[in-house]
C-alpha cells in the first residue's frame, strides 16, 4: 500500500499539472475527488464556496487572507466566464477602475450579466459578487484584460454615475488623461443621444486642463442638434496640471496620489533620527530584517518559502545548478 506522503505527492503533482494549464479557480469537475479530499486535508487547497477552490499555502497562519486577495481577479473572470460565457462585463464604474490601474479588490464586485439571478454570492474574507441583470456593453465596446470583461474606456465614460466622479476622483481623472481625442467619446454619446453625459464630460476634461476636448464635445454635439449644458462632476480643482505627453494611466494616477498624499505623509513623519550611534548594532538588525521582509515579499507571489532558504539566497549559496538540494526547493517554488 502506497505511503501517505507517496498519496500526497500524486494529489500534487495533479495540482501542479492544473497550474501549468494556468488554472487558478479549480472546480470540483476539474480534480477528482480523492485527490480534493486530499489537498484539502493537507491545506492546498482552499474552499472558495460549492465547488469551487484556490490553491493555498499549507503553512499559512488561520485566516491569512493574501492568497485570496492575490487570486482575486483570476477567480472571478473564471468563475463568471463559467456561468456566463461571453455574456457578462464588469460594471462601468468597477472598469474605469481597472483602467485606471486600481486593483484595489472591493468589498463588493458589481457585474452585470444577462442571465443574471440578481443576487449575492458570498466569497472569501467579506468579500462578495453583486450579480444584476442589466444591459452589457457591444462587442465594439467591450475591452478584455486578462479574462476579465470591461466596458471599453469610452463606453465607461458614457455609461458610468456623476458619483464616480466625487467617490474616485484620483481614478477619474487618470481615465480622462486616457482620452487623447473628442472622436474617441463622441461616437458613443451620438449614438446614445446623452447630451446630459455630454455636458457632464465637458466639465470633467475642463477639469483636468483639456479645454480643446471639452470645446470640441460641445460644437461636435450642437452641430447634431443637441443642448449641451456644461457640469463639472468634481467637487474641486485638479490638484494637477496635465499634459499631453504622459500616456501611462500608472503615472498620472501616481502624480494625482503623490499631490493629495503628500502633506499629510510629511506631517507624519517623525524627525530624522540622525546617524546610529553603533554602526554594527543598526547593521545586524538591518540583516535580520531582511530575511523576514523577503519571506513576507516572495509569500504575496505565493511561494512557499523557509526563512533557510532566503538565507541562502541572500548570502548567495543558492545554487539549484549545481546542488540537487537547491534544485529541489527551486522545483518546489516554481510548482508553486
Amino acid at each position: 500500500m502506497p505511503k501517505p506522503s507517496t498519496k500526497l505527492a500524486e494529489s500534487l503533482e495533479v495540482l501542479k499539472g492544473l497550474q501549468r494549464r494556468g488554472l487558478i479557480a479549480i472546480r470540483s469537475a476539474d480534480i477528482t475527488r480523492t485527490h480534493r479530499e486530499r489537498l484539502v486535508r493537507n491545506g492546498f487547497l482552499q474552499p472558495v464556496m460549492k465547488g469551487w477552490y484556490i490553491p493555498a499555502r499549507p503553512d499559512e497562519t488561520a485566516g491569512e487572507s493574501t492568497g485570496w486577495y492575490a487570486s482575486f481577479w483570476n477567480f472571478c473572470a473564471s468563475y463568471l466566464t463559467s456561468r456566463f460565457g461571453k455574456k457578462w462585463s464588469l460594471s462601468p464604474e468597477q472598469s474605469l477602475l481597472l483602467h485606471a490601474g486600481n486593483r484595489r479588490v472591493p468589498d463588493q464586485l458589481l457585474i452585470r450579466a444577462s442571465q443574471s439571478r440578481n443576487k449575492v454570492t458570498e466569497l472569501l474574507y467579506g468579500t462578495s459578487l453583486l450579480e444584476v441583470r442589466a444591459n452589457l456593453p457591444a462587442e465594439k465596446d467591450t475591452d478584455i484584460q486578462g479574462a476579465l470583461r470591461l466596458f471599453s474606456l469610452p463606453a465607461a465614460l458614457v455609461a458610468s454615475s456623476p458619483n464616480f466622479y466625487r467617490q474616485y476622483a484620483t481614478d477619474a481623472r487618470t481615465v480622462l488623461t486616457m482620452i487623447r481625442d473628442a472622436s474617441e467619446v463622441l461616437d458613443p454619446l451620438l449614438e446614445g443621444g446623452h447630451s446630459t453625459v455630454a455636458g457632464r464630460l465637458v466639465g470633467a476634461f475642463r477639469n483636468i486642463g483639456r479645454g480643446r476636448i471639452a470645446d470640441n464635445i460641445i460644437k461636435t454635439m450642437q452641430a447634431a442638434g443637441y443642448a449641451v449644458r456644461e457640469n463639472d462632476p468634481f467637487e474641486a480643482e485638479s490638484p494637477v496640471i496635465f499634459t499631453n505627453k504622459e500616456r501611462s494611466p500608472y503615472v498620472n494616477r501616481m502624480h494625482l496620489m503623490w499631490k493629495e498624499m503628500r502633506e499629510a505623509v510629511i506631517e507624519a513623519f517623525p524627525p530624522p533620527p540622525g546617524l546610529p550611534k553603533d554602526a554594527k548594532a543598526y547593521l545586524k538588525t538591518v540583516n535580520d530584517a531582511y530575511v523576514m521582509d523577503a519571506y513576507h515579499s516572495l509569500s504575496i507571489e505565493g511561494y512557499r518559502v523557509s526563512p533557510d532558504l532566503i538565507e541562502k539566497v541572500r548570502q548567495g549559496t543558492w545554487n539549484p545548478d549545481t546542488n540537487a538540494a537547491d534544485r529541489g526547493q527551486r522545483d518546489a517554488l516554481a510548482a508553486r
